[in-house]
């Protein structure tokens, strides 16, 4: 039950969310909050308010007072994807309320302490992401306590079996039909690509394939068009023989 401050970098659909749902639950805060924002999600103008709440009257429209990301989580752990997309300004900001363990509302001058625990994620390389003074670089110090590289899909296919036939279970029982496995010719195919969309992508060719096939094992013209397309010319990445 570590409190120290989690930095994962890895491609969109990684399941980046997932491992923050994972060490939240296992951390000393699991009975606290856990919030999340998407920093690319939300206008660049509101970015501010949404983590750091407003007072009435704070700006044109604020006509109530507005808790935000930092309070909500109190106790628990904040949660903020694709960190990067935070001006550098807002990042001095955010560095300063993790320095400090305080924050004020926008159009206020109380300070409020805050207990929260961060985990940030990003879909960036994060030595570009420096390079290029998009991640300022006293904030991935304060972030990079602890760093976790989630590795994409393409770079573990082995894990490509095990997760097709967990999503198989999860869409045959929500759509109640009897499928219960996959030929080894789909699971070639699947082998063959390169999913680009990393473990999001390979979940939904998995639901789709089982919605629309609907038989007892899933076959290669059941997978989205792009899949079974090019899957067909190519040799596996990994052998299916060892995967068994």
């Amino acid at each position: 039950g570590s409190e120290a401050t989690v930095l994962i970098e890895g491609e969109s659909g990684t399941g980046k969310e997932i491992i923050a749902n994972a060490i939240h639950a296992q951390s000393k805060r699991s009975r606290g909050p856990l919030v999340k924002m998407n920093c690319a999600a939300v206008p660049e103008t509101l970015l501010e308010s949404e983590l750091f709440g407003h007072e009435k009257g704070a700006f044109t429209g604020a006509d109530r007072r507005r808790v935000g990301r930092f309070e909500q989580a109190e106790g628990g752990t904040l949660f903020l994807d694709e960190v990067c997309e935070m001006q550098p300004r807002l990042q001095a900001k955010f560095l300063r309320a993790l320095q400090e363990r305080e924050i004020e509302r926008l159009g206020g001058s109380e300070t409020i302490p805050v207990d929260v625990r961060i985990i940030a994620a990003t879909n960036r390389d994060l030595q570009k992401a420096l390079a290029e003074g998009v991640l300022r670089e006293d904030l991935y110090y304060r972030l990079n306590v602890i760093l976790l590289r989630v590795p994409p899909l393409r770079e573990r296919m082995d894990d490509v079996p095990i997760l097709a036939m967990h999503f198989v279970r999860k869409y045959a029982a929500r759509e109640s039909v009897p499928t219960a496995g996959i030929a080894e010719e789909t699971m070639n195919v699947l082998l063959s690509y390169a999913w680009p969309g990393n473990v999001r992508e390979l979940e939904n060719a998995i639901e789709r394939a089982v919605v629309l096939g609907r038989g007892e094992v899933l076959r290669p013209q059941d997978l989205p068009p792009q899949v079974h397309r090019r899957g067909d010319e190519r040799q596996p990445l990994v052998a299916s023989s060892r995967l068994r």
